[in-house]
């Protein structure tokens, strides 16, 4: 989910490293970036993006400059820097920083941010290597209309030319994805169309409990068996189906080895865990995407082979449906692409089009699921991709969800890894408290414009809705703890504190319940989320 839903975001990191899996020492630490403190008295080194961006003498860290970043409405003034790296090796990235909304990462892994800081602070990314790697391209950003930020001293430490022993055993490197932009220009008052399509009969219950479970990778909440997810979980999502290119459409899901996950079930326990789940009402279902699963359907082979193989994998283990998780760059809006109500770009079209040919494939039990970021949908409010300015992934996701909004089951947007997020109240919401969750949903119930297209997208059934949030404090930025998610599920249920906030999408009784990332996680930490949330959403009327 920016994690990939993988992500195990820094605190799983850190477990990591307690356990020996990451090996690189001090012993042969070298800062491997190119101008690292500024100290050129310019940007050499780096390739960096705003106006206004660049060395400065005060204030700083260390020596005598520091970067200064102008992140405007329209630019988060993003800095990056490709190195070369060894394969299956650990490295740390570091730097000091100050400001509103500073991130720090690994372009398409690991990352990790301040929500605010007004002196310098040290933020802190390990990682390892893939099998294969030899470059990484590393960034800093502030984030869209949030002024200037500061960062000093960044440092890539890790081994230069000396391979490094491999980790004990293969892992997925924590990684979390990073919200892309967004412009706080939104249109004023949102219009409240819910849509006419009536609830079809899912076999779920009205309030679901919804996780991933790691099927083909472990990290470092380890692997979980199929038969040993609790039946409290109503519906599974197996993380994660991915191509074998990029734009090939051809997914695969590999299960996870016996070298990366010692305790995985042999495929035939596998396939009869799934059985008896389904037969004590559960659903399962392949999800495809996650962080690293980028998947672009550029061509109408590459939907051919998208429909073909997700069908292959859905009968192959009998599942009762599929996810879509596309992260990254697996969406987006060609210039000029700017109706939602009629996409033209082919990445979207031919996706709308594969997951109408599955539903009709499989008919009207067919669950269909989404698990899109904040960027890709609430902000559409404010910017839309198709509209040439900015980020062309922002609010990509709003077509295929209206274009398969009969035929969708339920939509759990993940409120996690994600920058502000413009409301219909016209303000910010961020991470770290019930209003975010409030204000996130009320969008997805209520509706609206969609930037200054002049278009608005219709709200959804209540029954289609359900909150995406991490299961655990190492899951992914956002985590709140659960007195925190019960408060804005009663919020959105029943109308009572709500705090500041006014409902513009009215109540929603029908609200279907709550997705997490991730079922492992929650094992990982003593089953906290799953025994706090089932007896709660049990008690909703």
């Amino acid at each position: 989910m920016k994690p990939i839903k993988r992500a195990a975001l820094i605190l799983g990191a850190a477990s990591l490293l307690v356990t020996g899996l990451f090996v690189a020492t001090n012993a042969y630490a070298a800062n491997l970036l190119v101008n690292p403190g500024f100290e050129s008295g310019n940007l050499s080194g780096w390739s960096c993006t705003g106006s206004g961006s660049g060395a400065v003498t005060t204030p700083v860290h260390s020596g005598s400059y520091a970067l200064n970043g102008n992140a405007t409405t329209s630019d988060t003034a993003q800095c990056t820097q490709t190195v070369t790296v060894q394969p299956n090796t650990a490295y740390t990235l570091s730097g000091w920083v100050r400001g509103s909304y500073v991130y720090i990462g690994v372009t398409g892994g690991a990352s990790t941010w301040t929500p605010g800081a007004s002196t310098y602070t040290k933020l802190s990314v390990p990682f390892t290597t893939t099998a294969g790697q030899t470059s990484i391209q590393v960034y800093l950003h502030g984030w869209y209309g949030t002024g200037a930020y500061q960062a000093d001293d960044i440092a890539l430490d890790g081994p230069g030319t000396t391979p490094t022993t491999p980790p004990v055993s293969p892992s997925v490197s924590p990684s979390v994805s990073k919200s892309p932009s967004t412009s706080p220009s939104p249109s004023k008052s949102p219009s409240t169309s819910p849509s006419p399509s009536q609830p079809p009969v899912t076999g779920l219950p009205k309030h679901a409990l919804i996780g991933y479970a790691h099927a083909s990778f472990a990290n470092g909440s380890g692997y979980v068996r199929m038969a040993d997810i609790p039946a409290a979980w109503d519906v599974i999502d197996l993380a994660f189906g991915e191509p074998t290119s990029v734009t090939s459409g051809d997914i695969r899901f590999n299960r996870c080895s016996a070298a990366e996950c010692p305790n995985v079930e042999s495929d035939a326990e596998f396939l009869a865990a799934i059985k008896a789940k389904q037969a004590q009402g559960k659903k399962v279902l392949i999800s495809i995407g996650g962080q690293n699963g980028q998947v672009q359907l550029t061509t109408t082979a590459a939907r051919d082979a998208f429909v073909n193989s997700v069908g292959a994998i859905i009968d192959r283990w009998g599942l009762d449906g599929l996810d879509i998780d596309f992260e990254g760059h697996s969406l987006y809006l060609n210039a000029g692409d700017s109706d939602f109500r009629n996409p033209t770009t082919p990445v979207v079209v031919n996706l709308i089009s594969a997951l109408k040919s599955l539903k009709a494939r499989y008919g009207t039990k067919f669950v269909l699921t989404m698990a899109p970021e904040t960027f890709f949908v609430q902000l559409g409010y404010q910017f839309y991709g198709g509209t040439s300015a900015g980020d062309n992934r922002a609010g990509s996701y709003l077509p295929v969800i209206h274009a398969l909004r009969d035929a969708l089951t339920i939509l759990h947007v993940q409120d996690y890894n994600s920058g502000p997020i413009w409301g219909l109240d016209n303000q910010y919401h961020t991470m770290g408290g019930a209003d975010f969750h409030i204000a996130m949903t009320d969008m997805l119930k209520a509706g609206f414009p969609v930037a200054n297209t002049g278009q608005t997208f219709p709200g959804l059934r209540p029954d289609q809705i359900a909150i995406g949030v991490p299961a655990a404090v190492s899951a992914g930025n956002g985590y709140v703890a659960n007195p925190v998610v019960q408060s804005a599920v009663t919020c959105l249920v029943n109308g009572s504190g709500c705090g500041g906030y006014t409902l513009r999408g009215g109540t929603s009784p029908a609200l279907r319940g709550l997705m997490t990332w991730s079922i492992n996680w929650d094992r990982y930490y003593n089953w906290e989320f799953q025994n706090a949330q089932r007896p709660y959403l049990n008690s909703l009327p």
